[in-house]
């Protein structure tokens, strides 16, 4: 394989504030009626499993629900799904959409 020296960047930086959004969750919680309860206690255990996830699978979950909107199969044609990513994100360079699709191919679920 062929390299121009330059250590390769991530396509796609991944921000989160997950943080900030279970803080909050947990101060919702504190102050909820009864009727409320279950369901804050719910969407706790849900902002948790998400923020646990890391970077990489947060960009594939990414990538994977926008070829799922476009109908892309990437298992059956990369090329395609290559093409609907960067349609449907014009500012992902042809590197960066190939190599966020084959990251989902390699990791199908």
């Amino acid at each position: 394989m062929f390299s121009s020296g330059k250590a390769q960047q991530e396509p796609v930086v991944v921000v989160r504030d997950s943080r900030e959004v279970l803080a909050r969750l947990r101060q919702a919680l504190e102050s909820a009626d009864p009727a409320e309860r279950s369901g804050m206690e719910r969407a706790l255990e849900i902002a948790e499993a998400t923020a646990a996830l890391a970077d990489e699978q947060v960009r594939r979950a990414w990538v994977r629900g926008i070829l799922e909107a476009a109908g892309a199969n990437v298992e059956r044609d990369l090329e395609a799904a290559v093409k609907s990513l960067r349609q449907a994100v014009p500012s992902l360079s042809l590197t960066a959409a190939y190599q966020l699709v084959k990251d989902v191919a390699d990791h199908a679920a």
